[in-house]
């Protein structure tokens, strides 16, 4: 039975407002409106498999990096370039990275660690907890034992020895070889390659034979003994500073045997060496091209080779070829080259500017740090970053850093776990009291709880699958 009070209520009602009944209809957007609302949120990540780096800034949103992972439609070349001013946090960043990526069973790193103190790397600390010896090149050790290299070493294919004897010349001298020097050059190292037997050739051998070279290389080639002579005695004096020079014992005689190109961590230890004399550059080409003949190798294995102080090779149009080599076939072969520099002002004047601009272009990842406001618009301007990110740089604090992955930027802030701290923290001297017992019984502890946590880290099998698990 109806009830007359509502049928009244509803009459009168109706009278007044009419019989029209509204409802509420279902809220409706699409991915741009949502988008426009909110950006930060909205904006795309790099997928779920890798290592974390940390979050992002703005939405919060945990930060997700692997370019191995990346490879392909999100990132057409799997190399990198880290830039920022001291004490903002590229070391801590570089060095927690490799941890993680360590964490996966089929990655593999080499580290050319050209910074330290107290007589060894900065990486010495993280090589120790891992159980690896780091490769020290030291002209002092070398002559009593130490590592040697060798440019003529068999493993390097003889176009790849010529190329690299031309590029130390060429660093020394700050120019590029003439066509008579190379000639000379070239003669030399033909004839020791085909004359000596049982034994790695030298690069006494080369100055040797640039010094008396043999009458039938000059024939072979019509030219008169003294003239070839004559050509290659400015070479000889170049490389005789690798034989008998600042640099002796390094690069003169077999490569040492037992390095260990199988260790999931290999860190060359370059302190010893003055990051700003012209030996810097040499080493790094004479190290990057012997890795490229020994430790690249075209297995499953994913590949990682960082160089700090990477202005040494950047700026260096000579050097700068034999890297551009190396990472375009690093790609087909599972390597990503990380090259960590201050300022992009090191690396893109003067003559290097058209090889250092081929390098900068293969980095797909660009992650920049805190800079001075001259300094980001002309790296906002060499990079191609938006107004926004260039705007940001300089206001950036320690462990925050704007990331470009392929023109996906982000302002990602990096985390770093209790079990990490220890081993990449670096500034130290700067903080500390000065009181040594103290400053050893700490990084004694520290270390210790490291080794522990690494181990564990390695140990653990969850990490063991690279396609699907992130670290």
């Amino acid at each position: 039975m109806l009830d007359p009070l509502a049928t009244v209520t509803e009459a009168f009602t109706s009278f007044l407002f009419g019989k029209v009944e509204t409802t509420r209809l279902p809220v409706r957007t699409s991915t741009g409106q949502a988008q426009a609302v909110y950006l930060p949120t909205a904006a795309p990540g790099l997928g779920d498999s890798g290592v974390i780096i940390g979050r992002e800034v703005y939405s919060g949103k945990g930060y997700i990096y692997d370019p191995f992972q990346l490879y392909g439609q999100q990132l057409p070349a799997p190399h990198w370039l880290v830039l920022g001013e001291s004490g903002n946090g590229k070391s801590a960043l570089e060095k927690t990275y490799v941890l993680r990526q360590l964490r996966f069973r089929d990655r593999q790193v080499v580290v050319l660690d050209a910074q330290g103190e107290d007589g060894v790397g900065e990486w010495n600390l993280i090589a120790q907890q891992l159980g690896i010896t780091p490769i020290r090149l030291d002209p002092a050790a070398a002559l009593h034992g130490g590592i040697r290299l060798n440019p003529l070493d068999p493993a390097i294919t003889t176009t790849g020895q010529l190329a690299l004897l031309r590029t130390i010349i060429e660093v020394a001298t700050g120019r590029g070889l003439d066509e008579r020097a190379g000639f000379a050059l070239k003669v030399a190292h033909a004839y020791v390659n085909d004359s000596i037997r049982g034994r790695q050739p030298v690069l006494t051998d080369i100055v040797e034979q640039l010094r008396h070279p043999e009458a039938e290389s000059a024939e072979t080639m019509n030219v008169d003994i003294d003239d070839v002579r004559a050509w290659g005695l400015d070479v000889a004096l170049v490389l005789d500073r690798l034989v008998d020079g600042d640099l002796r014992g390094m690069f003169d005689g077999p490569t040492t045997a037992g390095i260990d190109l199988d260790a999931p961590l290999i860190v060359f230890d370059l302190s010893h060496i003055d990051r700003n004399s012209i030996a810097m550059p040499i080493l790094m080409a004479i190290v990057g091209v012997w890795l490229e003949h020994t430790w690249i190798r075209p297995d499953r294995k994913k590949r990682i080779f960082l160089v700090e102080e990477a202005w040494h090779i950047i700026n260096s149009p000579f050097v700068a070829q034999l890297f551009q080599r190396l990472l375009k076939f690093g790609r087909r072969l599972g390597l990503s080259f990380v090259a960590v520099v201050h300022h992009l002002s090191d690396v893109v004047d003067g003559a290097a500017a058209r090889e250092a601009a081929a390098i900068l272009k293969m980095a797909s990842t660009r992650t920049i740090y805190a800079q001075k406001a001259d300094e980001a618009r002309a790296t906002g301007q060499v990079l191609g970053l938006p107004r926004w990110a260039v705007e940001i740089i300089p206001t950036l604090t320690p462990g925050i850093a704007v990331w470009d992955v392929n023109g996906n930027v982000q302002v990602v802030k990096h985390l770093i776990t209790e079990a990490e701290r220890p081993l990449v923290y670096t500034d130290r001297a700067m903080t500390e009291d000065g009181d040594p017992a103290r400053e050893l019984a700490a990084e004694a502890a520290a270390a210790e709880r490291a080794s522990a946590a690494i181990e564990a880290q390695l140990a653990d099998e969850a990490y063991g699958s690279s396609e699907s698990t992130v670290a």
